[in-house]
């Protein structure tokens, strides 16, 4: 009989569950239509003004969000859905790009009840949100893009490759080795993590970054907005936040400073020092705050 094996991964994920349901949040399924699963954590009835913590490539939702979760809580109903492929949630639908990640995302919403709400994604998650408020601007009040180049043009993938030395993309966002995630996460943080042996990153890696490999690589070949060297993206009309880690090596500062004059009259521009592609895990209180402000 073989030993088990001692995962900090599974004992960190039981502890993010733990303080969910501290939070009043559960855990949540909905079949939006007959292929297409999404896997959730939100409260049992919405009281509150609804909050939706859309979260980026890697990790899925509670991972991204836990300090955000705990924090809005209090004066929100928070619903943090996984996105397709991630976690839990699964279609099989042929459509890839985030343009349809958007759609599943406004289909749970209308499932469960929530006609309007605040978006909030990072990374990824923006370019969802982004198409969420763009298409739906009836249903969604305020938006947060934290991180997000949706301003995205494809030299800036090739710049990106540089930076990280990698010559594919998926080799950096979505890591099978130990030394590509620790690439990965030097271009995340602001300040450079601790050495963290092979072990440990390739639980990450098996824990967090394995399941449905083959359809998040379609993600990132079937993204629309990025596919070309001109902008694409029409302004909003809501009132848009765009957050950014004034180091963000994924995606520079200046798409930060480009996209706030892109996308609507009624953006504000909040840069966080000291931190890099992921400030609301680098400086969750500053994060927070700023976002509190903003919704309230």
């Amino acid at each position: 009989m073989g030993i088990p094996c001692f995962s900090i991964v599974s004992l960190y994920g039981a502890f993010l569950r733990r303080s969910l349901s501290s939070a009043g949040l559960s855990s949540q399924s909905v079949e939006i239509d007959s292929g297409t699963t999404i896997f959730f954590w939100g409260p049992a009835a919405s009281t509150k003004p609804p909050l939706i913590l859309i979260h980026g490539f890697g990790p899925h939702g509670i991972w991204q969000w836990r300090p955000q979760i705990t924090f809005f809580a209090t004066e929100f109903d928070v619903y943090v859905p996984d996105l397709v492929f991630f976690g839990n949630s699964y279609s099989n639908s042929p459509e890839r790009s985030e343009v349809f990640q958007a759609a599943c995302i406004a289909k749970l919403l209308e499932k469960i009840g929530i006609r309007r709400y605040s978006v909030v994604g990072t990374s990824y998650g923006g370019f969802v949100a982004y198409r969420m408020s763009e298409m739906w601007p009836e249903r969604v009040e305020k938006v947060v893009i934290a991180s997000s180049g949706v301003n995205l043009r494809r030299r800036d993938n090739v710049e990106l490759m540089r930076r990280a030395q990698s010559e594919k993309i998926e080799d950096l966002m979505l890591p099978c080795a130990a030394r590509q995630l620790r690439t990965l996460l030097g271009l995340c943080v602001f300040r450079r993590p601790p050495y963290l042996p092979d072990f440990f990153l390739n639980d990450i890696i098996n824990k967090l970054y394995s399941e449905n490999r083959k359809e998040k690589l379609e993600l990132l070949r079937e993204l629309r907005l990025g596919r070309d060297d001109t902008v694409n993206i029409s302004p909003l009309s809501q009132e848009v936040l765009i957050v950014w880690g004034e180091h963000d090596k994924i995606f520079l500062l200046e798409k930060a400073i480009e996209l706030s004059k892109l996308v609507g009259d009624k953006t504000t521009l909040q840069v966080i020092k000291n931190a890099s592609h992921v400030p609301q895990l680098e400086n969750a209180p500053r994060f927070n705050n700023i976002v509190k402000k903003f919704l309230l």
